[in-house]
């Protein structure tokens, strides 16, 4: 009970004008949304989704989310989004400046001042320049890893001077500051990695706020702070440098109730990603907690093979569809914290998502349940007595691995036999990467932006293309899309070709759930927010401090 009232009271004082006051050191740990995830690779070339989640903290971009303009700061941002930054909530990290000098030719203007530290057996401190912007782009153009038609709309980077980068484009691409800006695929990296096995943690370097310190496989990854770092924050109507925290720590944890216990215990900071269905006891257990809600940013799906049979045939994937009682997910599954439909658009997206209500009553009967229609589908289909497929799942998700004995049901209910295949994360991502995954692919995947969650998913031969779905006119539909400067139009375009991929199911679509961001009042100068960038959570960690004599008072050490 003690602990309780003094908490309390510390909680009230968190928000007098003496905690505005930011202070220095400390560590700062953090369950983040891939909390059961090691890293997978530390080399930028290799294209994988979750390095700027890894090391974003040392590796800066051009462009960066402006955290002023986030929701807690009075603006209109929640910074949840694994990467959309739309225009006016978009700010340069190491570009100062950018324009456009033609039509196809953009001019950004880089900081000067900024340092790379020294790095033991890599190089000496000094200042960034562009080069190490082109090496960085040469880096993940060359890669043999590279998806495919990513970079086509750049002819060539030009080194101005010291402190000027030119993009000469041979055509526009309206994901311009994302393709290489904010996006997965943009962290700067300084020339002298050419030397040495980027592979290595140990070589990870950069201008950013951390660097990372040490690596314990499967465990944690810890990062220090750079002190010769550039960046500073108005906080109470003065600058601050930053970071604030002395150290950051990602905690890797694969068991749910070990790091809901790490929470409870304060053991973590902040727990990113927190499933609906633990949100209660927490909160009755744990009522100092500070929290967010937001819908996921990752849609949910079984992604059927179009190139096998018998998901080749629409009425089979409709069948599927049908089969699945998502109202009754909504419900019951995730008691109610779920949108029957938010993918592949998200309501985060603004007019580029239209509602379920506002869709073709086609494309609505998906989101319904009718077994009878479904049987009916598969007799048309060819195939009246059903038929057994093997769906593969990871088995990193508790969800998904909780939805799955339900899912089984619904398709048992019609005559089909879904044979489950758990797979561990790098097997599970491997086997689609290399187009050898099953079937059915149980998945959830980043929503992304407006225009990358149609162009990954539904364009031939791209990587994260998991039903394999093809069809020249779609991809050239989603060509013009992009060259198209107008935002109105694109609007106008990506709700047709959202409206015509629903309507032809290359997924079984699942309902999205709500997820919870928790945190410790002693974390100041943070409202949940998640991402700044592309899965890119580092200028938020930088920006955050921990109130120690609130932590002390609170009964944690």
């Amino acid at each position: 009970m003690m602990r309780f009232l003094l908490a309390t009271l510390v909680f009230c004082l968190s928000f007098t004008s003496w905690a505005e006051d930011p202070t220095y050191g400390g560590e700062l740990n953090v369950g983040t949304v891939s909390v059961t995830l090691s890293p997978l690779s530390w080399d930028p070339a290799d294209w994988t989704w979750k390095s700027n989640h890894d090391h974003g903290s040392a590796r800066e971009q051009l462009f960066a989310g402006d955290l002023t303009k986030s929701i807690r700061n009075g603006g209109p941002y929640a910074f949840v989004a694994d990467a959309y930054l739309p225009t006016d909530s978009m700010r340069g990290e190491l570009a100062e400046s950018w324009y456009w000098e033609d039509p196809l030719t953009l001019v950004v203007k880089l900081r000067e001042g900024v340092i790379f530290p020294a790095k033991p057996g890599i190089m000496e401190a000094r200042e960034f320049v562009a080069d190490d912007v082109i090496y960085s782009y040469d880096l993940v153009n060359d890669s043999p890893k590279r998806i495919p038609t990513y970079f086509d709309h750049i002819e060539r980077l030009e080194a101005r001077d010291e402190h000027t980068v030119v993009f000469h484009l041979n055509q526009y691409n309206a994901e311009w500051p994302y393709r290489f800006g904010y996006g997965y695929y943009s962290g700067i990296s300084p020339r002298e990695m050419e030397k040495v096995d980027r592979k290595r943690w140990q070589n990870v370097t950069g201008t950013g706020p951390f660097a990372l310190e040490r690596y314990v496989q499967a465990n944690a990854q810890i990062y220090k702070k750079n002190e010769q770092y550039w960046d500073s924050a108005l906080v109470g109507g003065s600058r601050h440098p930053l970071p604030f925290v002395d150290k950051v720590i990602y905690r890797i944890i694969k068991d749910e109730a070990t790091y809901l216990t790490a929470l409870r215990t304060g053991q973590l900071d902040i727990l990113e990603a927190i499933r609906w269905i633990a949100v209660d006891h927490l909160k009755e257990t744990t009522p100092e907690l500070q929290w967010n809600r937001w819908l996921a940013t990752s849609g949910q799906f079984i992604a059927l093979r179009v190139d096998q049979k018998p998901f080749d045939d629409l009425r089979v994937r409709r069948a599927l569809n049908l089969a699945v009682n998502q109202q009754e997910i909504v419900k019951h599954f995730y008691g109610g914290h779920a949108e029957l439909m938010a993918y592949p658009q998200h309501p985060e997206f603004g007019a580029y998502f239209e509602p379920l209500e506002d869709m073709p009553e086609s494309v609505q009967q998906l989101f319904s349940y009718d077994p009878e229609e479904a049987r009916r589908l598969l007799k048309e289909a060819g195939v009246p007595e059903g038929f057994a497929f093997e769906m593969q799942v990871c088995s990193c998700s508790p969800s998904h691995m909780d939805l799955v004995p339900l899912l089984e049901s619904y398709f048992s209910k019609v005559g089909l036999k879904a044979n489950i295949r758990p797979m561990e994360y790098a097997s599970f991502l491997s086997a689609m990467t290399t187009k050898t995954h099953g079937p059915a692919y149980l998945l959830s995947s980043g929503h992304v932006n407006p225009m990358t969650t149609i162009r990954k998913s539904f364009v031939t031969g791209q990587t994260w293309n998991p039903s394999q779905y093809t069809d020249p006119a779609f991809d050239e539909k989603v060509r013009i899309l992009h060259l198209t400067r107008d935002e109105e139009e694109r609007i106008n375009m990506l709700r047709g070709l959202t409206r015509e991929i629903l309507e032809q199911a290359p997924y079984v679509w699942l309902p999205i759930p709500y997820v919870h961001t928790a945190w410790w009042p002693w974390v100041k100068n943070y409202g949940g927010e998640l991402r700044a960038g592309a899965v890119r959570p580092w200028p938020i960690y930088a920006r955050i401090w921990i109130d120690q004599e609130m932590k002390k008072q609170m009964g944690f050490e």
